[in-house]
């Protein structure tokens, strides 16, 4: 049996010297003599990105909305759903992250004392004593410790062209 935190700490050795992406916090500024103020996603810290999985160096949490800061460039726009990505870039850029960068938030910090008890936090869970995660909302589970090699691996070596 695998203990869940071993499986994340041996993890995060592996994982040294591999890109990490940003993680950040919505934030809402007060308004000032009434008006108000364009939201932002300030910088909180940074993770491995694996799959469903953000891996930081104290903390795992479960992939939240991910977006890339950038300038949002043209105003008018056919979908709603255009403009509100379009804003959530401006806001990472305006929070602080550098232009290009990938940001994540809306994460869920997991508790992994709750799996190691057998309990499920977020897509970790414990199955006949085997730490499994569910890569996917409608996807089965599969073993944690094959799930981390292989996207451990994905992340040191990519395919090309991906």
């Amino acid at each position: 049996m695998d203990d869940v935190r071993s499986l994340f700490d041996d993890a995060r050795a592996r994982l040294a010297g591999a890109p990490r992406e940003g993680l950040g916090r919505m934030v809402e500024p007060r308004r000032i003599l009434g008006i108000a103020r364009a939201p932002r996603i300030v910088p909180v810290g940074s993770a491995w990105h694996l799959g469903v999985l953000l891996v930081g160096d104290a903390a795992v949490m479960s992939v939240g909305e991910v977006t890339r800061a950038v300038d949002p460039g043209r105003r008018g726009y056919a979908a709603e759903s255009a403009r509100h990505r379009a804003e959530l870039r401006a806001a990472a850029l305006r929070g602080g992250f550098a232009a290009g960068d990938t940001v994540h938030f809306g994460w869920t910090e997991l508790d992994l004392d709750a799996v190691a008890r057998g309990e499920e936090s977020g897509p970790l869970s414990l199955v006949s004593g085997e730490p499994m995660v569910r890569w996917s909302a409608s996807g089965t589970r599969a073993p944690l410790r094959g799930y981390l090699d292989e996207r451990i691996e994905m992340l040191r070596h990519p395919i090309q062209g991906a």
